[in-house]
């Protein structure tokens, strides 16, 4: 009698910084506790965002940065699935790619963190004209509002790298600001000194959750996908993608939000969607912010829900202020250039 064939090896990839080996391997685990008698491998890779750690996002290309390699490793049979940080995949994939599976989201919120030694307990206690490190404009957008006398300074590099940073003693920071799901799932929690979490500021779109992507026609990987997907988490972050998406933002605009979504007792499938989304000018200046509640039983209403509220926004202030950032980062991406050709003469 003929032996059946071995089950389908599953290769799970994903970027090669500490934080992403260890979301990756969880992810790995999670699929291996619920179908043990199927085989998951890791395969770690360096990516542009890697390579590149010293200019600012939005000169380097967006999103796509982080995920393009992977996406052409998986396109060509290497590696089965991608596990990213939701939040740094662009809102339009690939043909033939897909977001197949979305893991329940950790604590969202940004979150302070002091240079090692300093007493402070929060940006309210920083003296006037500290240096306060992060990478988003989204962060700096929403905090120049509330902080003007604090100076906002680019840090680029995985956290362990921001944190040497931080901490050098001829380094030029007072703090930093990251995402706390990142430093708890690296195990240094005891580092955060004070979550930063609405309103004091909104968090990035889809932030604090993990996603897995498959090529669109592999369904044994999707079906593997949504057997651990976190339907709550999916919905809400979906719409804030839909909302993204309309507003045709990414690593350098400054969008911000803050979602939550109630499951109704007693319903597989249905739940209350309360988003809220910001658009804010590079300087502070400008806010425009607005919030919509709904009921919703299918993550294409959850999305539609998300796509509504960035119409809102646009129609009271926030196309303007997307109109001058456009500018902007179109005049900075010519200057850069330009920089780069005096370089290299």
């Amino acid at each position: 009698m003929a032996s059946l064939p071995p089950p389908r090896k599953f290769t799970l990839a994903s970027r090669s910084s500490e934080l992403a080996q260890i979301q990756t391997n969880s992810v790995r685990d999670t699929l291996a506790a619920l179908h043990p008698d199927i085989p998951f491998d890791t395969s770690f890779m360096t990516t542009g965002g890697d390579h590149n750690q010293s200019q600012a996002l939005y000169l380097l290309g967006g999103k796509a940065l982080w995920t393009k390699e992977l996406e052409v490793a998986m396109k060509e049979g290497a590696v089965d699935m991608l596990v990213h940080c939701l939040k740094d995949v662009p809102t339009a994939l690939p043909d033939g790619c897909e977001i197949a599976g979305v893991i329940e989201r950790a604590d969202p919120v940004d979150c302070l963190i002091v240079r090692k030694g300093a007493t402070w307990k929060s940006l309210e206690e920083l003296p006037d004209g500290s240096v306060v490190g992060t990478s988003s404009v989204r962060r700096v957008a929403q905090l120049k509002r509330l902080f003007p006398k604090l100076v906002f300074k680019d840090v680029r590099g995985n956290l362990n790298t921001r944190l040497a940073k931080l901490d050098a003693p001829d380094g030029p920071y007072a703090a930093i600001i990251l995402a706390k799901a990142g430093m708890v799932r690296l195990g240094w929690g005891a580092r955060i000194t004070a979550d930063l979490g609405p309103p004091t500021l909104l968090y990035a779109v889809s932030q604090g959750a993990l996603a897995i992507e498959i090529r669109s026609d592999d369904e044994a990987a999707r079906a593997l996908c949504r057997s651990i997907t976190h339907w709550q988490t999916e919905w809400a972050c979906y719409a804030e993608r839909a909302c993204l998406r309309v507003l045709e933002g990414g690593c350098s605009v400054p969008v911000g939000v803050h979602t939550h979504l109630e499951p109704a007792e007693g319903e597989l499938r249905k739940g209350w969607l309360e988003i809220v989304g910001a658009v804010t000018s590079l300087g502070g200046e400008t806010h425009v912010q607005h919030s919509i509640e709904a009921e919703v039983h299918s993550v294409e209403e959850a999305e539609a829900i998300g796509a509504k509220l960035a119409q809102v926004l646009l129609e009271t202030g926030a196309k303007a202020i997307l109109d001058d950032i456009n500018v902007d980062r179109a005049k900075k991406i010519e200057q850069a250039k330009a920089n780069n050709e005096q370089v290299d003469a």
